[in-house]
């Protein structure tokens, strides 16, 4: 077993970092041929990071799931390929995901925000407390307002416990957000990455100095998402944005219907692999929704294999 480094900083000036579903078959049962479909699609794509959280539903996966996803998760990818897994949300579950990390090689682990019972002193210790267990440094991922504030999160980076920040708060104009500022005022911009996918990137890029962004919809279009990271990196604002609204009609509408279930249809319908059944507490989209999400999937990576022609 050979063991991964934790997330360098430069792998996210080359890359974006995807977070693809997670397939299963008609049962439910994890479909490693569909994982294997989706990741060398990612992959072909020039796609050097693969985070397994909130898309891939691990929210809600089963214990006994865990060990067999991480063993998976180190087996198909390339050796080029860095994978993050997500672990929590709870508390309870963080400790137990991170004695089984312990037996798998990956550098990083990223903490699944729990909305509701926490403090923002009480996530910090027990982030501290993961690392501790497991080994490794988090990803430590702010989706939450209040969730944990960024003097917590600046400590925790400060005493090297942080590979990197996942920000993804959502707001109406993503240049006007007053804790992403106070949070790149405290730590390196560099540690942190744009986690709302391409629409947002450009601004957090640009303007607050990011290191990188996730990507959802790049699980159909990696090299656009792969594109606009390197127009991104090159300064070419322009050429970013014209990429960015490639991905806004498939981004539309995760954001109108549910941005996890949309994705994980997309992904099906474009014909990449086939995602199977989401688990509950989610569904799958309502029937009245498909043939839109079926149609901009479908264009989106057109779309892709244009610049793949083109390229």
């Amino acid at each position: 077993m050979i063991m991964q480094q934790p997330l360098a900083l430069d792998a996210f000036a080359r890359s974006p970092m995807a977070v693809p579903p997670l397939a299963r078959d008609a049962a439910g049962a994890i479909d490693e041929a569909a994982n294997a479909a989706i990741i060398a699609h990612l992959e072909a794509g020039g796609v050097e990071l693969l985070l397994y959280g909130g898309n891939a539903v691990f929210y809600h996966l089963p214990l006994h799931e865990y060990e067999p996803v991480l063993e998976m998760l180190a087996r198909l990818p390339a050796a080029t390929t860095q994978v993050v897994p997500a672990v929590g949300p709870t508390y309870g579950l963080m400790m137990e995901h991170a004695r089984l990390l312990r037996q798998h090689p990956f550098g990083t682990a990223m903490v699944l925000p729990h909305q509701g019972i926490t403090t923002s002193s009480g996530v910090a210790t027990g982030v501290r407390r993961f690392v501790e267990a497991a080994g490794i440094p988090a990803l430590l991922y702010i989706k939450h307002e209040g969730f944990i504030e960024p003097e917590d999160a600046a400590a925790l980076c400060r005493d090297g416990l942080i590979s990197a920040i996942k920000y993804a708060i959502v707001r109406d104009d993503p240049a006007d957000d007053a804790t992403l500022r106070k949070l790149v005022d405290l730590v390196d911009p560099a540690m942190v990455i744009s986690g709302i996918g391409e629409q947002p990137a450009i601004v957090h890029l640009r303007d607050f100095g990011l290191g990188g962004f996730t990507t959802g919809c790049g699980c159909v279009a990696p090299r656009l998402s792969v594109a606009l990271r390197r127009a991104a990196a090159a300064g070419d604002w322009q050429e970013a944005e014209r990429i960015r609204t490639i991905f806004e009609p498939l981004e539309d509408l995760r954001n109108a219907i549910s941005p996890i279930c949309v994705l994980h249809e997309a992904v099906a319908a474009a014909g990449i692999a086939s995602t199977g059944p989401l688990l509950p507490l989610l569904d799958r989209v309502p029937a009245a929704d498909r043939p839109a999400i079926a149609a901009a999937a479908k264009a989106l990576l057109a779309e892709d294999r244009s610049e793949a022609t083109a390229g």
